[in-house]
């Protein structure tokens, strides 16, 4: 293999254990000759991971290529630990031809330090005697000289100096821990560097294992205990959306919740509170969870309102303590503050909800939690847990390097941060809505009776599944809490549901009513009153949309159940509209008319039905409908879902109560 090819391997090799390193944490690197294009000669290059990226799934295109003797020449030109940061524009000048990643802040590191191949890895062990308050007498203790330690600092230029320095001093040492951060191995080959990368690791697991007390976070305490887990996740349902509410009040969130055993047994015990309050140390692990969680300080037997109740407490009283921390630390040139609400509630006995600008990010700050959960664990298990100081997690927070790459990051999308739940999206048009609102930025959960189209769909746009008849209102609370578990809330509802059965009125069953009576009009009931539910409990407003149809105000032939069922969604519309505006929730419907490409329900029989109503070919019947509008257009499963997003994209805030027509223009169906 080459030496690039090399690198990918062992990246990818210790990015696919989460003992080695955390997701998107860490970088590696490689040294090797190339021949430059200009001179011809031969010319030693470095090849590391480039900034962002995760090392699990590394390839080549996520590399970044310097000389190393433009970069090794920095040194002389280095101005000081009191300016390094105008060093990472200084990499642009050493890079080796053009394309690849960005060069990381921890580039000098891999650049100075004299080894063909250095790896920097975040493991949970390593971190933990990174932390402990004996860090350096148990790093001695742990592995000898084989592996030596770097007091804490800021990743950059003069920490790949100190490193240098610590590899120089101490040729014996395969790495090395860095205080309060993590650890840094190297070795001649691509092999060596990855054993001792795993040595380092490996022993640090042992040597908690074995030395470690056996319950480093204390006793359980009463009360605080896990709930059964069905009980739990009940609770955690019902307090989602008020949380991400909270969590929402600067910037709309989408959350993630947690209830591993890890987080469960930590959030149970003594020191749950002094060692949250302490915050997290490896700069990977804060600043996605920011400096310290949010903890609800009652047992998880107390009163849902009780609960409710002390975390606004809780929550306003974080808000006031971030501002200080902020005011504690900011000087004149530092960025403005970013905003006050907790990306970690921990609330005992339930669980751990995160939250993040989109789902990944989200998720991604619950498992760093998790990592800082094994990192206390494992500090507390053989010392005093100790991070690093208040000041210098702020000086990474409001980093100017930091808040430039924030900077650089793509315009969120119109529905970014917004939760929706489609009804009836395993197909047709709920399946054009479902990937028109994930197209848009939205997270979307597939509801659907066929729960193998459900998940089909929702594998497709990256949403959640769930098997739901609407006509049931316990599937109906099923899918919204399967909503608020998934994404911590709801924001956007879409009653598209429905059937059709076309008879005359004399062949019309009691059985046809009620089947399309439950399904349309009783089910967008129980849809909309258990989303607006969990949308009130947020309180930052949200959107229901009806798809009714053309036949809610149109009267046409055979269709008595169909039109009457319609137009009670229809009028469900006006009701809500007038009933929920003041919680902020809009509510508008759709009305699409002969959206046959796609249908579920016109392939089902009502394509069939209506096309001998109207003495057509079935095969023909788009065409018929489209010849009847105004604009003589055919109606497909995508203009319905443009109408609802238009609705709900952002532009249309002041309107509800609204009925949009997607039907080319039916001059009987005019709203009047």
């Amino acid at each position: 293999m080459t030496v690039p090819e090399q690198l990918i391997a062992r990246s990818n090799a210790l990015g696919a254990d989460p003992r080695n390193t955390n997701y998107a944490g860490g970088n590696t690197s490689a040294k090797g000759d190339v021949t430059d294009p200009v001179t011809g000669a031969p010319t030693e290059v470095l090849w590391v991971k480039g900034s962002g990226g995760d090392l699990g799934t590394l390839t080549e295109a996520g590399l970044a290529v310097l000389r190393l003797d433009r970069l090794r020449a920095l040194v002389d030109v280095y101005p000081g630990v009191e300016r390094e940061d105008e060093m990472v524009a200084a990499f642009d000048y050493c890079l080796h031809g053009r394309g690849g990643a960005a060069p990381s802040i921890d580039t000098a590191m891999h650049g100075l330090v004299e080894a063909p191949h250095v790896d920097h890895l975040h493991p949970d062990s390593g971190i933990a005697i990174a932390t402990a308050a004996d860090g350096p007498a148990l790093t001695k203790e742990c592995f000898g000289d084989r592996v030596a330690w770097v007091d804490w600092r800021r990743p950059g230029f003069q920490l790949g100096l100190d490193i240098a320095a610590v590899k120089a001093a101490n040729p014996q040492a395969i790495g090395v821990i860095l205080g309060g951060h993590g650890i840094t191995a190297w070795g001649a080959t691509s092999e060596e560097c990855q054993r001792n990368s795993l040595e380092i690791i490996r022993t640090a697991e042992s040597f908690l294992a074995e030395r470690g007390a056996p319950e480093p976070f204390g006793p359980v305490v009463p009360g605080f205990e896990a709930l059964p887990a069905e009980e739990r996740r009940a609770r955690a349902a019902e307090l989602a959306p008020m949380i991400r509410g909270l969590a929402s009040t600067d910037q709309r969130v989408v959350g993630h919740y947690t209830d591993s055993d890890v987080v469960l047994d930590f959030l149970a015990r003594e020191k749950l509170a002094p060692l949250a309050a302490l915050g997290t140390s490896c700069p990977d692990h804060f600043l996605r969870t920011k400096v310290r969680p949010l903890v609800l300080d009652l047992p998880a037997t107390a009163p849902v309102d009780s609960i409710r109740e002390r975390l606004k407490e809780l929550h306003t009283e974080y808000r006031s303590e971030y501002a200080a921390y902020y005011e504690r630390h900011a000087t004149p040139d530092s960025p403005a503050m970013r905003g006050a609400d907790p990306a970690i509630v921990l609330v005992p006995g339930v669980g751990m909800f995160s939250f993040g600008k989109d789902k990944q990010t989200a998720r991604v700050a619950g498992e760093f939690y998790v990592n800082a959960i094994n990192v206390m664990r494992g500090a507390e298990a053989v010392s005093t847990y100790a991070p690093i100081p208040e000041s210098e997690k702020f000086r990474i927070e409001y980093w100017a390097l930091e808040e430039a790459k924030l900077q650089r990051m793509p315009k969120p999308k119109p529905l970014a941060g917004r939760i929706a739940l489609v009804t009836g999206a395993g197909s047709g048009i709920g399946k054009a809505i479902a990937q028109r609102l994930a197209a848009e930025g939205a997270c979307v959960t597939i509801a659907d009776l066929n729960g193998d189209a459900a998940a089909e769909v929702a594998a497709e746009i990256g949403g959640t599944a769930v098997t739901a008849d609407v006509t049931d209102a316990a599937a109906v609370q099923a899918a919204v809490d399967a909503t608020v578990l998934a994404f911590g809330g709801i924001d956007l509802v879409v009653n598209n549901a429905g059937l059709s059965i076309s008879k005359p009125l004399l062949e019309t069953t009691e059985r046809d009513w009620d089947l399309q009576h439950d399904v349309m009009a009783k089910g967008s009931f129980l849809v909309a009153r258990a989303a607006a539910k969990a949308m009130i409990d947020q309180g930052i407003g949200g959107d229901i949309v009806y798809i009714s149809s053309k036949n809610s105000v149109f009267a046409g032939p055979n269709n008595v159940a169909y039109g009457a069922a319609k137009a009670d969604q229809a009028h469900q519309v006006r009701l809500l509209a007038a009933e929920l505006g003041a919680h902020g929730i809009r509510v508008n419907g759709v009305k699409p008319v002969g959206v046959v490409q796609g249908s579920g329900i016109f392939a089902g029989g009502w394509g069939a039905q209506r096309a001998a109503v109207y003495g057509v070919e079935e095969a023909k019947l788009g065409e018929f409908y489209a010849q009847r509008t105004i604009l003589k257009r055919e109606v497909l499963p995508e203009h319905v879902a443009a109408a609802v997003f238009a609705l709900t994209g952002g532009e249309l805030t002041h309107t509800t109560g609204l009925h949009v027509p997607v039907d080319a223009g039916v001059a009987a169906a005019f709203l009047r």
